[in-house]
């Protein structure tokens, strides 16, 4: 019996409750179609963005081969003496070094005073039409060619490079396939021709940065085998040397003569010509299911708020 009176409690509110609904329909139809005109509103005032990607694979470490497995009982001796016997780091590890480097923050900025981007990037807008930016007066004036923004928060009218970079963090994206090991760089933005060649930048300016980086350090170890080969007479120890100097010259001139040194373009870059944001329809559907879902709130809170106002003290 106690069963059926819940069951019977349940299907009468249930009832009361599309009661209201269908006595405030009015009100939610107006709230409904209000979230929906803004909502359409709201899509078209967005900016299309594009989005630029390049699929990468990790260059083979030619530099470790056969030598070094021979010199690998040599390590120990190596370490000693602060010279790394593989400069390249391997495959997995130059990878990861490439990774880190593209989204840190020197190098970053580096990025924007080598190609002088500050002003396209940090002085822009979305232009009139799809697919273009525009100087912003408010921000920098083309006539003086100065800075004319508010100052930020740091007081600095000319974007300083932390803002740079955090702004440039928002557009970048790096994926890597755990299977496969290929890692997909792209950008987001507004302007499909320009972030196009800035990845076909990023990918030349971070190889040309690690190729330099290896070559330096291996040159750095080849002086200084070069100074303890002079200082001992020893045949057994002599012979480690030059075998240690082989091997950092095999990594100077692997460094010199691939371009591609971290990071090798598999599918390059091309100019975006579908735009991917926004999603206008998705954004109206969504913004009008809120408007609904508020405007039933509102009908059921204003019908229980005045039951309880009405009922006795």
């Amino acid at each position: 019996m106690l069963k059926n009176r819940e069951l019977a409690d349940d299907e009468i509110d249930l009832l009361e409750l599309w009661h209201v609904i269908w006595g405030g329909r009015w009100l939610i139809i107006a709230i409904m179609a209000v979230f929906a005109v803004g909502s359409v509103f709201y899509a078209l005032w967005l900016p299309d963005t594009y989005r630029a990607e390049v699929l990468l694979a990790p260059a083979e470490d030619d530099g470790g081969g056969a030598l070094g497995g021979q010199l690998g009982q040599l390590g120990g001796l190596a370490s000693l003496a602060g010279i790394n016997l593989d400069a390249g780091g391997g495959v997995v590890s130059m990878k990861s070094r490439a990774l880190a480097i593209i989204q840190s923050r020197f190098f970053i900025q580096d990025f924007f005073d080598r190609h002088d981007l500050l002003v396209p990037f940090m002085g822009t807008i979305p232009g009139e039409s799809s697919g273009t930016i525009e100087v912003d007066p408010e921000l920098y004036d083309e006539t003086t060619q100065q800075w004319v923004r508010e100052p930020s928060p740091a007081g600095n009218v000319i974007p300083s490079g932390q803002e740079v970079y955090e702004e440039f963090s928002e557009i970048l994206t790096i994926t890597e396939d755990v299977e496969t090991g290929l890692v997909t760089v792209a950008l987001e933005w507004y302007e499909p021709r320009m972030i196009r060649q800035w990845i076909v930048w990023l990918i030349e300016d971070l190889n040309s940065y690690m190729r330099e980086q290896d070559s330096l350090e291996a040159q750095r170890a080849i002086d200084y085998l070069n100074g303890q080969l002079q200082q001992t007479s020893l045949v057994e120890m002599r012979s480690v040397f030059f075998n240690l100097i082989q091997q950092q010259t095999q990594l100077v001139m692997l460094a010199d003569a691939r371009p591609e040194y971290a990071l090798e373009t598999i599918d390059p870059a091309v100019v975006p010509e579908k735009k991917s944001a926004p999603s206008r329809s998705i954004i109206c559907i969504l913004i009008t299911l809120l408007g609904g879902m508020l405007s039933v709130l509102i009908v059921l809170l204003r019908h229980y708020l005045g039951k309880q106002e009405e009922a006795p003290a």
